[in-house]
């Protein structure tokens, strides 16, 4: 059975490079990376669910500042933007790593 409509490209942008954060200044090398060949499209939806996730934490603490721990969600808020940003970087890095694989 032929299809009338063949099956849309699995990812629109192509895949992510390879990208190193969680830098902590302890003379070591980086504790996380986002591993290269992850699909653009997965990568950016996770660092829109990260990033929904830093705006409800500092929702909740401008909100309830008197009623949380502090401490523990802004320092959950930097590290999620942390990775949120690393995904962002691995996708923008494959795109050009795409490019200019293309041009040359």
């Amino acid at each position: 059975m032929n299809k009338i409509v063949p099956d849309p490209p699995h990812a629109i942008f192509g895949k992510t490079a390879m990208v190193a954060f969680g830098h902590c200044k302890a003379g070591h090398t980086p504790m996380f990376t986002v591993r290269a060949e992850i699909d653009t499209e997965d990568a950016l939806v996770h660092a829109s669910l990260l990033m929904k996730g830093i705006y409800d934490t500092l929702q909740q603490l401008t909100e309830f500042a008197e009623d949380v721990p502090k401490n523990g969600l802004l320092f959950s808020s930097l590290y999620s933007a942390e990775m949120a940003k690393g995904l962002v970087d691995a996708v923008i890095d494959g795109i050009e790593m795409g490019r200019l694989r293309v041009s040359a």
